[in-house]
């Protein structure tokens, strides 16, 4: 009898935390993801680790802290933050590396990592300075 109180208020919270909307800038999945026009705006006015994921290495926005290999990122965390709730924001060349490697962050324990959307292309695309 308990074990079926259990697994219909077990059904209820699963039920009930998947309709709850994800917060401003996250996606369905739980990650942030910055648009092009928000990272271009903070580059001046906030401080934040900009981190390239993309292998192999074809390009970098100006001011890129580091570039580390998308699937090895929890081999490199020395070059991160030690503030796990540090801002860092990760981009590769479209989208799909960064954000791999933002659900790896975040499955460690980094509670602010942002995915830039469009990536690196897209920086280039908005006629933005590049490093190549």
């Amino acid at each position: 009898m308990w074990f079926k109180t259990i697994l219909i208020l077990s059904i209820g919270i699963l039920v009930a935390s998947c309709s709850v909307a994800p917060l401003s800038g996250a996606s369905s999945s739980g990650y942030k993801k910055i648009s092009i026009e928000e990272l271009s705006a903070l580059m001046d006015t906030e401080e934040f680790t900009l981190v390239n994921v993309h292998i192999p290495l074809e390009g970098n926005i100006p001011g890129t802290d580091a570039m580390i290999p998308f699937n090895e990122i929890e081999n490199h965390l020395n070059e991160l933050p030690l503030d796990k709730d540090a801002k860092i924001i990760l981009y590769c060349r479209s989208g799909s590396m960064s954000r791999t490697a933002t659900h790896t962050l975040i499955d460690l324990g980094y509670t602010n990592v942002f995915d830039l959307e469009g990536g690196y292309n897209a920086w280039v695309a908005n006629d933005l300075p590049f490093e190549e």
